[in-house]
């Protein structure tokens, strides 16, 4: 990704595959496996596997199109599926760069990309997918407000951030394990948070480094507050005060992982 855009492939056609592990016509997947398939039981196996009922709450049903979502095998089905596209798409120029079903096409100009989003729209509609109108678009990443996401990155004026989405969830799962009322000491806290931390950080380090001076502090703001909740103190551990009461070093001694440490370290070995 970074090396096209870094050779100028900069206006980018961000697709969006409306419902597609739901929507998939199991007889054209099929038929797709059994282009690179000839074993008859696995075949079998496959088919049975797409029209295993469903069961929600009361309802149960039988799917007469898409996979199952989580199972294991879909992403390789979804994968069979839209292979063909990748083939399209590199037989007529285009650089696309696909996972799955979340894919971009990256151009040169603004022309070239108005074209590739009619290309990816003719093979949608030729085989029974719809492209999400709302979230399919066609930009200049080099500008403010037209960049796009792909795999938990946003990219936009030559910048590479964490995706709004991306740092929610992660926040949230923070909250989850550093809640006020946890009477757990810091030091059991903060190992069960050091492995989400750091593989959080694996994934995302190449992200700009405001990113983690920011994760950090709300890190350790959350395990301020639920320090002065341990010692009946109110409040949510925001002053000046309590920054003085339990610095950063305090957590350093503690063994926090801290991202910001970690990407200066990544950054000078580089």
């Amino acid at each position: 990704m970074d090396r096209l855009l870094k050779a100028g492939y900069t206006h980018v056609v961000d697709a969006d595959l409306a419902s597609y592990f739901d929507t998939i016509p199991h007889a054209q997947l099929m038929a797709r496996v059994g282009e690179r398939v000839s074993d008859g039981r696995l075949l079998q196996l496959i088919e049975a596997f797409l029209h295993q009922d469903i069961v929600k709450g009361v309802q149960r049903w039988t799917p007469t199109g898409g996979t199952p979502q989580g199972a294991v095998i879909s992403p390789l089905l979804a994968n069979c599926y839209l292979h063909p596209l990748d083939g399209v798409m590199r037989e007529s120029g285009y650089q696309m760069v696909r996972y799955a079903d979340d894919f971009v096409v990256l151009c040169q100009t603004a022309e070239e990309a108005q074209a590739g989003l009619a290309a990816v729209q003719a093979w949608v509609q030729a085989n029974a997918l719809t492209l999400n109108p709302d979230k399919t678009h066609v930009g200049d990443c080099r500008e403010e407000g037209q960049g796009f996401d792909f795999l938990g990155y946003h990219f936009e004026a030559g910048q590479r951030w964490v995706r709004r989405k991306s740092l929610t969830a992660i926040r949230d799962r923070i909250r989850a394990k550093t809640g006020r009322t946890r009477g757990d000491s810091l030091a059991c806290i903060i190992a069960e948070l050091n492995p989400m931390l750091q593989g959080w950080y694996g994934y995302f380090q190449h992200a700009h480094p405001w990113t983690f001076s920011g994760m950090d502090g709300f890190i350790r703001r959350r395990l301020r507050s639920l320090r002065r909740k341990q010692q009946k103190r109110p409040g949510t551990g925001r002053t000046l005060a309590d920054h003085r009461r339990w610095p950063n070093a305090f957590f350093a001694e503690l063994g926090l992982f801290t991202m910001t440490e970690a990407h200066t370290l990544a950054s000078r070995s580089r």
